[in-house]
């Protein structure tokens, strides 16, 4: 279907803007936030390259492969975005910080 390889360009192009902007930042909060991000994108991935993989084969290997690709998205996804709630507000503080 194409709507799952669409969902899976965005989230791979997701998940290396993240990263590159994570190399890229200075401060430490920053940096954890915009990884649990990538983290969150990656676990999206995983997710629909699942999925997709169910609609193109219809085999046991494909179902058990898709089966533990989506638990392990879903596990970035959960820790991804517990991080990010924890280090959001510090990533603000240390924005405001710098920039003043």
């Amino acid at each position: 279907m194409p709507i799952f390889f669409i969902l899976i360009i965005f989230s791979i192009v997701f998940y290396l803007f993240y990263r590159v902007k994570s190399f890229r930042s200075h401060g430490v909060a920053t940096k954890e936030w915009l990884n649990s991000k990538a983290s969150i994108a990656l676990g999206l991935f995983l997710i629909f390259f699942a999925i997709n993989s169910f609609t193109i084969y219809i085999t046991m290997v494909t179902y058990i492969v898709g089966a533990v690709f989506i638990l392990l998205g879903l596990v970035n996804v959960v820790v991804g975005y517990k991080k990010y709630k924890h280090y959001q507000p510090f990533a603000i503080q240390e924005y405001e910080s710098m920039n003043k």
